[in-house]
């Protein structure tokens, strides 16, 4: 604790002080308190803080501050923090301030809910729905004077301002109660019901199964997320002039989905899409992607298949979904001029004709070591003229009017300087070729309007 801030020491001192003298009415009112009742709702709080990655120690405090004084109720939640766990040393510092806080807190909303005429503290069936407000005013409070503790601590021992510390936890902290609150008072019904309490507790087993269930699916979420930014990152260290255009086409990409009324897993399969089109070039040897000279008929044909290998090494990851359509045909042309498979209009899957548009819109508004970024009106201008030949005009103004209302905040320059721009282009042209920039003259070579030019094809 000593190596803590005076401040901090003298908080977290305070804390306890203040949570010591809440306690002391329950303690010197003896037989009055419940301390049955109170010795097994500690108990349960504790084992609910035993369990790993399921946080159901809320509505047990709910209920302890419906069904005991405020005192009783800080008791419990002391003697739950006090074994809870603690990831951080100095551990009895923590578990000390911990319990500190939450018996604050659940003493606090004891003593609201009591404010209540129809909040009794023997509750039962006739008092509902009358007594569910309360119970979700106490569990509003309860959160709140936490967060707003724990605000204070990180104001005394990380030295943070006010705003900083409170913006965060506050608003955060209204949620919850909206969950646990009629958890809570549900335990507290069935506690003095004839089923007593071991009815009261098996409330509590829908809510951890709940939890268990979001807690996977988040930790599923930040796997998958966790997989494509290691392709991405591996994509981007082997072809360095084309770095950060992928999670750009991904942002592009979902930029057009919302405008066509696509939520959800597809929402999120397509910025997966975007994300990975070209997680095929990690197939494609090194020095094809990076040569300055112009390519051959057979290094162009090994270019020409990065879709190819990128489908084949998705395959087997399932969360993608339909991007894996996206990144097998992300280069195919409504006018059948497309590779790897030639097809034309409906045929090419949608997802596929989405990461089209955002790919060479990035690719165009991109500043690179090979070339210049163009201005958006004129990307957009080249996307129109190809519409209906390389892109779904549904798909382009779609775009339009996503960037109308939200910008686009366009690439900066990757690791060399922007003038020094090579003259050689060792990437074929396809169909559909920009206009040149105002400006400076543009280097030597057309710059196709899907990107696919320069450094290993379309970007």
């Amino acid at each position: 604790m000593w190596a803590l801030p005076a401040a901090a020491r003298a908080y977290i001192a305070c804390a306890v002080l203040a949570a010591a003298l809440c306690a002391v009415p329950a303690v010197r009112s003896g037989t009055a308190v419940p301390w049955g009742q109170v010795a097994l709702l500690a108990a349960v709080c504790a084992a609910c803080e035993r369990l790993p990655r399921t946080p159901v120690t809320l509505p047990v405090l709910i209920a302890s501050a419906v069904l005991l004084p405020p005192g009783a109720a800080g008791l419990v939640a002391a003697a739950a923090a006090l074994v809870g766990r603690v990831g951080r040393r100095p551990v009895w510092v923590r578990r000390l301030w911990h319990a500190a806080q939450f018996s604050l807190a659940t003493g606090a909303a004891s003593w609201l809910y009591g404010l209540s005429p129809a909040a009794p503290r023997v509750p039962d069936a006739s008092d509902l729905p009358h007594a569910l407000v309360p119970a979700l005013a106490a569990g509003l409070v309860l959160v709140l004077v936490a967060a707003a503790l724990d605000g204070g601590v990180l104001v005394t021992a990380e030295g943070r301002s006010p705003r900083t510390a409170w913006r965060g936890p506050l608003p955060g902290a209204l949620v919850p109660p909206l969950a646990h609150a009629p958890t809570g008072l549900m335990m507290a019904l069935l506690w003095h019901s004839p089923y007593g309490p071991p009815a009261a507790l098996l409330v509590l087993l829908p809510v951890s199964v709940s939890a268990w269930v979001l807690d996977r699916c988040r930790r599923e979420r930040a796997a998958h997320q966790a997989t494509v930014r290691a392709l991405v990152q591996a994509v981007d260290l082997k072809d360095r002039y084309t770095r950060g255009h992928s999670e750009r086409v991904g942002r592009a990409s979902v930029l057009i989905a919302r405008e066509l009324g696509i939520t959800g897993d597809r929402l999120e399969a397509l910025r997966f899409a975007g994300t990975l089109h070209d997680v095929g070039k990690l197939a494609v040897p090194t020095k094809v992607l990076r040569k300055d000279g112009p390519l051959t008929p057979e290094e162009r044909r090994v270019i020409e298949l990065h879709p190819e290998y990128g489908h084949e090494m998705v395959r087997g990851i399932g969360f993608l979904d339909e991007a894996r359509t996206a990144i097998l045909h992300h280069h195919e042309r409504l006018d059948g001029s497309g590779y790897p498979y030639g097809l034309t209009g409906r045929q090419i899957p949608e997802f596929a004709r989405v990461v089209a548009v955002a790919d060479a819109f990035d690719a165009m508004t991109s500043t690179r070591s090979y070339s210049r970024a163009r201005p958006v009106p004129v990307a957009l201008a080249e996307l129109h003229r190809c519409s209906g030949s390389h892109f779904d005009p549904r798909m382009v103004a779609a775009l339009v009017s996503a960037l109308d209302r939200h910008g686009w905040r366009a690439a900066g320059p990757p690791d060399c300087p922007e003038d020094a721009v090579p003259v050689s282009r060792n990437v074929p042209v396809d169909h559909c070729s920009v206009l040149a920039p105002p400006g400076p003259p543009a280097p030597p070579g057309p710059r196709a309007a899907d990107g696919s030019m320069d450094r290993g094809g379309p970007g």
